[in-house]
């Protein structure tokens, strides 16, 4: 069952978020997990928004530190990611373009978490 939460973004929206899942996802240079997510900012109008976790700044992370990130985290990285995105993001049609997590983005984001 999907419930709904909520965040208060420094860019003065409040945004409703669902969480939809995760899948493979493959381009012609990058592969990884999306995250997938519905969000509105008005309770009216909804849009999907993924986030894109790519192997290879999972891979950088892990040989730094020498363990795996289980999917729970992942997708806790994911999440912290979109909130950033809601963060900086000045107007909610910019949601439209997926978030993309780099290698530097992982690093910030699990010492945040204190992982």
């Amino acid at each position: 069952m999907r419930r709904m939460k909520s965040y208060s973004a420094q860019s003065g929206y409040v945004y409703l978020y669902f969480y939809e899942g995760h899948r493979a996802y493959s381009s012609r240079n990058d592969r990884g997990m999306e995250f997938a997510f519905s969000i509105s900012s008005d309770r009216k109008t909804w849009r999907e928004s993924s986030v894109l976790l790519s192997d290879e700044a999972i891979a950088n992370w892990e040989r730094a530190h020498g363990r795996a990130l289980s999917l729970t985290e992942r997708y806790a990285v994911a999440k912290i990611a979109l909130f950033q995105a809601f963060d900086e993001r000045a107007e909610p049609s910019q949601m439209d373009s997926e978030v993309r997590v780099r290698a530097a983005d992982v690093e910030g984001i699990v010492e945040t978490l204190g992982l």
